[in-house]
């Protein structure tokens, strides 16, 4: 007796992603199921890069489909295909990036930068096309956090290449100036070049831009909010009450421009001795998750205030390059999923499936 089409479904509607917490029928992920006789053979497509997730996600989905009886052999071609999002209402896509990512916080020094950083990096690894834009004019620290010297070459005398390392493409004003030069610049002039930056980069088919965003609520936050297409953003916080008085600024801002929170991550949430091992919450505790609570947004994770961050970002390897396997750059690559699998859930932008119609006065 040969198994059905609808038998194979059954069984995978049975079948929870980790990730997303949905089975893969209702997350319309099994595509092409096929049966011949008893062997069965299905795409899974995931709409988040899982690189370090596909074998143990194909196991399941064949243990599943093993498990009807009279199943034979099972066949599972299992990838990820990332697309473009809706951004705010009025808000074109960029042609060559699908999804934009702010990431913000209310105030300066709660490792907004490291953050951006190293989610850009976990993303990358899991097998994302990823850019990296630097949009604190005033303080750029990406081009040392990345380790990349030099200036960005243009080969047409108006656009200008990314620069590259550790595979991510990277934009910023630090590559084109002095390091120890002041932008001395005032708000429109710093708004013009966030957006020449951001349009004038030759990105090359980006899944996700990260953009490192400036502490505050001021011109570069509206400016991105009014002109550029952002997906969804990031709020970075730590735990005491000062901080978060200000990320809720954050919070607040982005929800009056139309853009999602995609959720917030704790920085700095508990300190770790270099010497015993002792975990201590100077900053207090708790507060990221309260602030979610607060607005009904989702905590994506906590991370521990260890002097190795900071030393391996100094030194233009980030954690999650420096020691991949570690344990803080596993709870990155958690964090990043999350965000991924946020956006995968969000509206896709159909504005590409439609012409463009032009109306003459003849």
């Amino acid at each position: 007796m040969s198994i059905s089409v609808e038998a194979v479904r059954s069984a995978l509607s049975q079948v929870i992603d980790p990730n997303t917490g949905k089975d893969f029928v209702s997350a319309k992920a099994a595509k092409n199921i096929k049966v011949e006789g008893n062997d069965v053979s299905l795409d899974v497509e995931l709409g988040y890069p899982a690189k370090s997730q596909l074998d143990m996600l194909r196991k399941m989905v064949i243990a599943a489909v093993r498990a009807i009886p009279g199943a034979g052999n099972v066949s599972v071609n299992m990838q990820s295909k990332i697309v473009a999002h809706s951004a705010q209402r009025g808000v074109k896509l960029l042609s060559n990036v699908k999804n934009i990512i702010a990431v913000a916080s209310g105030k300066g020094g709660v490792g907004k930068s490291t953050t951006a950083v190293n989610l850009a990096l976990a993303l990358s690894a899991e097998g994302a096309s990823v850019g990296l834009l630097d949009a604190d004019i005033y303080g750029p620290s990406q081009p040392m956090m990345m380790g990349i010297t030099g200036r960005p070459e243009s080969v047409d005398g108006k656009t200008m290449e990314p620069m590259e390392n550790h595979g991510l493409q990277v934009s910023s004003i630090g590559f084109m100036i002095d390091p120890d030069e002041p932008m001395v610049w005032r708000g429109p002039i710093v708004t013009q070049a966030l957006q020449q930056l951001l349009e004038q980069t030759n990105w090359r088919d980006l899944d996700y831009l990260i953009v490192d965003m400036p502490p505050g609520t001021g011109d570069i936050q509206l400016t991105l909010a009014q002109k550029v297409p952002v997906t969804g953003a990031v709020i970075v916080t730590t735990p005491q009450d000062i901080a978060l008085l200000d990320a809720r600024k954050g919070l607040k801002m982005f929800e009056k421009v139309g853009i999602p929170i995609l959720g917030v991550v704790e920085n700095m949430s508990v300190h770790i001795c270099s010497n015993c091992g002792h975990a201590e919450p100077i900053f207090g505790a708790g507060g990221g998750e309260k602030l979610c609570a607060q607005y009904g947004v989702d905590f994506l994770g906590a991370l521990p205030l260890t002097m190795s961050i900071r030393e391996q970002t100094d030194s233009g390897r980030p954690t999650v390059v420096a020691d991949p396997d570690g344990q803080v750059a596993q709870i990155y690559k958690d964090i990043a999923r999350r965000i991924a699998v946020k956006v995968a859930e969000k509206a896709k932008d159909m504005s590409s499936k439609f012409p463009s119609i032009v109306v003459k006065n003849d």
